[in-house]
């Protein structure tokens, strides 16, 4: 299903963990309801057990709590954990646990990061309930309010009933989520804006609105990802639209990376990239893990990666705004992080050493077996 744009919402960016993360607390403690929550990531932990705690307190009240999470990605969550959830109140299921079937279903993940509170608000992003997040891992998100909620609400009640999700105590059918509330379509601001999913081979939205919005971008393409293994349509892409004369610019980590192989995978694509004209910045402080990218006056932000793994096998998630005010914002959070990155020279990069170049032989080749599992 493809999701409409809306008019009428309103969008706040929220960036680093010190700003989304108590937003979502506060968002929770005011729940009345019902939420919805859909991570890839839980691991026990500090962050974790405040999730945890903060779910549980919302089910006392009455709540109705349902938590989705990834049977890989969850892994780390340990037995204690998901028994205080079930104990508490919370409706727990994980989607696609890991078994005896085919390689190609293991690999299919629930990558989306959304939280929903009573139908009136929605957080989207590439967060996590893992202790990286509180000040390892620079990550964003976006709240949302308006007509744009009921369609991340008809993402997330699909996917619950999903044959690929099961209950955490049993293989029983998931329990009935409560309806969805009336007043969710009321107008919230003005801002423009849809919900963007993908679901690996089989839906490939993203990947087009991302390709669109390269091929018809006017002045700023500038894309932020923490693993830059792409598709070769979109460096291509990326290539033209810097000698068309855009302002293309990429955002990738630095030293940092909870990766490092894939870092010199990305590495590979650098020369062409630099001599087409676009300028690539490596972000220095801690790993950036964050998702988003900036065409003109539209963003998205969210949980996709942009490289042939996401969007072949995970079902990912992403805020599209198309508001010039929002834009801005989006814009001055890119300055301020290429402020704080080093930019590749291209004259540079062209001398490296051989062992630079070794590394990205070795993990480059690594990385075309992988893509060939596809």
């Amino acid at each position: 299903m493809r999701h409409p744009w809306h008019v009428h919402n309103q969008f706040t960016l929220l960036p680093e963990s010190k700003r989304f993360l108590p937003a979502m607390f506060a968002e929770l403690t005011q729940a009345k309801h019902y939420v919805f929550v859909e991570l890839y990531l839980m691991e026990s932990g500090t962050l974790a057990s405040r999730v945890i705690d903060a779910l549980v307190n919302a089910a006392r009240r009455g709540v109705y709590v349902a938590l989705l999470l990834d049977g890989y990605g969850a892994m780390g969550l340990s037995n204690a954990d998901r028994w205080r959830l079930h104990a508490g109140g919370v409706a727990l299921r994980f989607f696609n646990p890991l078994g005896f079937h085919s390689l190609a279903r293991n690999l299919s993940r629930d990558h989306r990061k959304i939280m929903l509170v009573d139908g009136q608000v929605a957080f989207v992003g590439g967060f996590g309930a893992v202790d990286a997040f509180l000040n390892a891992w620079y990550e964003i998100a976006v709240r949302a309010e308006g007509p744009v909620v009921t369609d991340w609400e008809t993402l997330f009640r699909h996917l619950w009933c999903s044959r690929m999700t099961r209950d955490y105590v049993s293989d029983k059918p998931a329990m009935t989520l409560p309806l969805l509330r009336a007043d969710t379509q009321r107008a919230r601001g003005e801002m423009r804006g849809r919900a963007m999913d993908g679901r690996g081979y089989r839906y490939q939205a993203i990947r087009r609105s991302l390709h669109q919005r390269v091929d018809g971008t006017a002045t700023r393409l500038w894309l932020c990802t923490p693993y830059f293994v792409p598709t070769f349509t979109l460096r291509r892409r990326l290539a033209r639209a810097a000698r068309r004369g855009v302002d293309v610019r990429l955002l990738v980590p630095g030293g940092e990376n909870d990766h490092p192989g894939v870092r010199y995978a990305s590495q590979r694509f650098y020369h062409a990239l630099l001599k087409a004209g676009v300028r690539i910045f490596e972000f220095q402080p801690s790993f950036i893990h964050a998702k988003f990218v900036l065409a003109d006056n539209w963003s998205s932000i969210g949980s996709c990666n942009f490289d042939h793994w996401n969007l072949h096998w995970n079902l990912e998630a992403n805020q599209e705004v198309d508001d010039p005010q929002f834009a801005q914002e989006v814009r001055e959070l890119f300055e301020r992080n290429f402020a704080t990155s080093d930019e590749v020279d291209a004259t540079a990069w062209a001398a490296r050493p051989w062992r630079q170049r070794a590394r990205e032989w070795l993990y480059g080749t690594l990385d075309s077996m992988v893509t060939r599992l596809k």
